[in-house]
């Protein structure tokens, strides 16, 4: 008995020593979190960390390759970056925050002035958030300046466009760069050298897409282009920066006006990233010739869907389609312009090395949660105490972005039934199932070249109605009933009244009464020098080469070198079951 006893005694005592270890532990996780909140609540309080959006950065902007024939005399050159494009030259600047409703009414009332006549988009006039958008296009000009003029109405300041192919003839480039905050780079020989001396091309996110043709060359380019345009855009003191392509028009739907300065200017100063879901015009005819001015119907994204009636429809809203949207389905971001970014691709940007932010509210959610732990009146166990700490530190850590319940990018693909030979002269691939998987990321673009490059033209012709042309009235009313579809004018409006205003015209005529004289390059430090070192500067303590080496080191560590997000199709079933199932 005596040595059942001793061990009975020892047993306890040991069960003891490791509940009051286990109880030390979960402790220590309560703890770290909380620890960790209240010194970023301090940050926060006192100020924190300089924030690089809110600095107004140099205003003798550098002159990259390719800007060789690109005026450099703008708002930001003059004024610091607060030139301003949303103001009424016969009114103070308090009345360019008019809503859309206001100024749809009077253009109503006038019995066909064009509401736009009169307007000043070259009045400087500080307004804030500064935005900036960044492309890479070869279009004409007949479709550059509707989505030029367009942006502008709605608040962007400022344009970043790499041009080829016929958007860089000289009868193109001469109007666009008349244009104030219109900055135009050129696709050089020069230019093309120090994007291949660029920093992208040894890290790994982008690697995939390396030496492939058609749609992946694209999307490399694309990329080195934004890198090119983040330095550009912090040099000119941008809060904001969007890479969008000229058949895509932003939709600011949800904001108090229609302005996407508006809606920016409502993100909270945690979120450094924005994304707006896209939307995908659905033509209801085959002879669409303006796009912007011609169609009114769009199909939603499926964030913007609630998922009963995303997949009840599917069938009737894919129409024998390979996916859902005919091309990409994952929307393009906005980003606040920064130290360390980097494009993550052409739909989303990523920051080298980000400081965690934090939201102060939630320092009192888990203070409470805290409080209740460790009151009597709540039991928790170890399994949930081991949740809730690690809720509690990935949101701590976790990149700060948000997706748009609203706002929309309007994306008018396949619009026009020359789309199909466009993309067909555009690549040199086979048409061959296997051979186009080497030119094209998604299935719709894959059928289209084979198509356009094996069939008639009335085959052709008839394809097109059959996949793309909406002609089924009874299934567009029962889809715009659902909400699968919607009507939206607001683009049309506006671009309708531009033209109307004879803004486009005077652009061009402008242009040529007053031609603008080359300008050279008074800077022709590489571009790849530039970037690395915006990008690495706050990290270097000193100029010697162990400090270089560090922040490298550092930078391999912080960046998990993720692969760069591609356009991708909405969720189908089978994506949504291996999700749920992995």
């Amino acid at each position: 008995m005596a040595g059942y006893r001793s061990a009975s005694s020892s047993s306890a005592a040991g069960a003891g020593g490791a509940a009051v270890f286990a109880m030390r532990v979960l402790l220590l996780l309560t703890l770290l979190p909380l620890a960790l909140a209240a010194f970023a609540f301090a940050l926060q309080w006192r100020g924190g960390m300089r924030d690089p959006t809110g600095t107004v950065w140099p205003a003798d902007t550098q002159r990259f390759p390719g800007m060789e024939n690109s005026p450099l005399g703008s708002s930001s050159s003059s004024t610091g970056g607060r030139g301003s494009y949303f103001a009424v030259s016969s009114a103070s600047a308090s009345s360019a925050a008019a809503d859309c409703a206001e100024i749809l009414g009077r253009s109503a009332s006038s019995h066909g002035i064009s509401l736009y006549r009169g307007w000043s988009f070259d009045t400087d006039t500080a307004i804030t958030p500064k935005i900036c958008i960044t492309g890479s296009t070869s279009a004409s000009l007949h479709q550059i300046l509707p989505w030029l003029y367009y942006h502008k109405v709605i608040g962007v300041s400022h344009f970043i466009l790499f041009v080829e192919g016929e958007a860089a003839k000289p009868a193109v480039t001469s109007v666009l760069e008349s244009i104030r905050g219109v900055k135009i780079i050129y696709r050089t020989k020069e230019l093309k050298e120090q994007q291949d001396r660029s920093r992208i091309w040894n890290e790994t996110w982008l690697s995939g897409f390396f030496y492939k043709p058609c749609n992946y060359e694209l999307f490399v380019k694309q990329s080195l282009n934004m890198e090119m345009a983040i330095v550009m855009a912090r040099e000119a003191g941008m809060d904001w920066i969007i890479h969008l392509d000229t058949d895509e028009l932003i939709h600011p739907a949800g904001a108090r006006e229609y302005s996407l300065r508006r809606l920016l200017l409502d993100v909270p100063d945690n979120v450094d990233m924005v994304i707006f879901p896209n939307y995908e015009s659905s033509v209801e005819r085959d002879d669409i010739k303006d796009p912007f001015t011609e169609v009114s119907m769009f199909k939603k994204n499926y964030d913007h869907l609630p998922k009963d009636t995303y997949f009840g429809l599917y069938k009737e809203a894919t129409r024998g389609n390979p996916n859902y949207f005919l091309t990409y389905g994952n929307g393009k971001s906005a980003a606040r312009v920064q130290e360390h970014m980097r494009p993550n691709g052409a739909h989303r940007w990523h920051n080298y090395m980000k400081s965690p932010k934090y939201d102060a509210r939630y320092l009192i959610l888990w203070s409470f949660s805290f409080l209740l732990v460790f009151s009597s009146q709540v039991q928790v166990n170890s399994g949930e105490m081991f949740l809730l700490n690690y809720l509690a530190i990935c949101y701590l850590f976790s990149c700060s972005e948000i997706k748009l319940e609203e706002a929309a990018i309007l994306h008018y693909t396949y619009t026009k039934f020359s789309d199909l030979t466009s993309r067909r002269d555009r690549c040199g691939c086979k048409p061959t199932k296997e051979d186009v998987k080497r030119c094209f990321i998604l299935e719709f673009d894959r059928l289209a070249f084979i198509i356009a490059s094996t069939a008639t033209e009335q085959e052709m012709r008839n394809w097109y109605r059959e996949h793309v042309v909406w002609t089924d009235k009874d299934t567009n009313l029962k889809l715009l009933r659902k909400g699968v579809l919607t009507r939206i004018y607001a683009p049309m409006a506006i671009i309708r009244g531009l033209k109307e205003s004879g803004i486009f015209i005077d652009a061009v005529t402008s242009a040529k009464a007053h031609p603008k004289a080359n300008i050279g390059l008074e800077n022709n430090e590489s571009i790849h020098t530039k970037v690395t070192a915006s990008q690495t500067t706050t990290l270097k303590e000193g100029g010697n080469d162990n400090s270089q080496a560090t922040a490298r080191k550092i930078l391999e560590m912080i960046d998990v070198q993720e692969e760069a997000m591609p356009p991708m199709s909405p969720p189908g079933f089978l994506e949504l079951m291996e999700s749920a199932l992995s």
